[in-house]
């Protein structure tokens, strides 16, 4: 009889789902106070000189820690607030998620406390940005960098939703790069994102025009573009500037960006900036940097070194401006071919 019974009151009463199973957020980020409390999104907006670190590397193509470390030196040293680790300098691109949680982490443990710490772990899957940024700040990174989905491009409302899915995590710099994704994240994105207390700001690489929209609107922005950010700063309102030449030349790069409105300065780095520039990023860089004895001369494919024409080039180009401003203390040398080791296996 109690059966019965029982079965009758199942039979009558209204079906409710579990409670635990309504979240209206159901993305919960791996999150720690600890690390959240950290930094905050305007400690990230202070920045003015964010250097966009090169990874070093040893003949087998495995990370060089100890010429990296001494690259990070210099970098503090010579005044850098701030450093984008993997990114498109750092060939982040080259890299396992594993290899770059690890140099996140390794430059958290070594020089968090004298530099901010900012990890490029965006990508164009979703799922491994979230991946890898809930990583990066558990392993201490003070912010992310996210640049929009490449290749398999998607709609504005995908972008939003994408940026959407990253930036509860913690500070975040977007990354607006056409030439190399192939979309442009329109400030109609921008201003979406804007409302969240986690956007740091922009890196804009459009232009000026782009950056003194942004500005004038309150949001924070870092030229891209090394070419232009003396007039970003000073002209359009640019917080500062996120950095390729700043690899090798930090003191000047400071100046340009701390001292005021300094067109013969500008005028005096644009011949190295039109010269780190002439192929993509960060050939020239890689191929600069050996040739000042800092790094040795590896480059994981597929990189290769400019020709023996651009290397001597480089060498004049550091006479002329000064041995004593740019980084490491061995003479400027040009490279022979056979001096490169190109690695296709790491």
């Amino acid at each position: 009889m109690l059966f019965f019974l029982l079965l009758r009151c199942r039979k009558n009463r209204k079906w409710r789902p579990p409670q635990a199973a309504i979240i209206p957020n159901y993305h919960l980020p791996m999150r720690s106070f600890e690390v959240k409390n950290r930094t905050s999104a305007e400690d990230i907006k202070a920045l003015r000189l964010i250097t966009a670190i090169k990874t070093p590397y040893l003949p087998d193509g495995r990370f060089d820690l100890e010429a990296y470390d001494d690259l990070v030196n210099m970098q503090i040293v010579n005044g850098a607030e701030g450093m984008i680790v993997g990114g498109t300098t750092g060939e982040g691109q080259l890299m396992s998620w594993d290899e770059h949680i690890m140099l996140i982490g390794h430059t958290v443990n070594c020089f968090g406390a004298s530099i901010k710490v900012i990890g490029n772990t965006g990508s164009n899957s979703t799922r491994e940005a979230i991946h890898a940024t809930e990583q990066g700040f558990a392993v201490g990174m003070h912010a992310a960098l996210h640049i929009n989905p490449y290749y398999g491009k998607t709609s504005l409302e995908g972008l939003i939703s994408h940026f959407d899915s990253v930036l509860s995590m913690g500070p975040t710099i977007i990354y607006n790069v056409p030439s190399r994704t192939g979309q442009d994240i329109p400030p109609r994105v921008i201003h979406t994102m804007a409302q969240s207390p986690n956007l740091a700001g922009v890196k804009e690489c459009v232009g000026n025009d782009r950056v003194e929209h942004y500005t004038g609107n309150g949001i924070v922005v870092w030229s891209g573009n090394d070419d232009q950010c003396h007039d970003a700063r000073w002209n359009h309102g640019a917080t500062g500037v996120i950095s390729v030449t700043s690899n090798l030349v930090p003191g000047m790069m400071r100046e340009l960006m701390f001292g005021g409105k300094n067109p013969s300065l500008n005028t005096k780095l644009f011949p190295l900036i039109e010269w780190l520039f002439q192929e993509p990023n960060p050939i020239p860089l890689n191929t600069a940097l050996a040739q000042l004895g800092v790094v040795r001369p590896v480059f994981r494919l597929p990189y290769v070194p400019l020709p023996q024409e651009k290397r001597a080039e480089f060498v004049n180009l550091v006479n002329q401006i000064g041995r004593e401003n740019f980084v490491g203390e061995k003479d400027v040398q040009v490279l022979d071919d056979d001096d490169f080791i190109l690695v296709d296996r790491y």
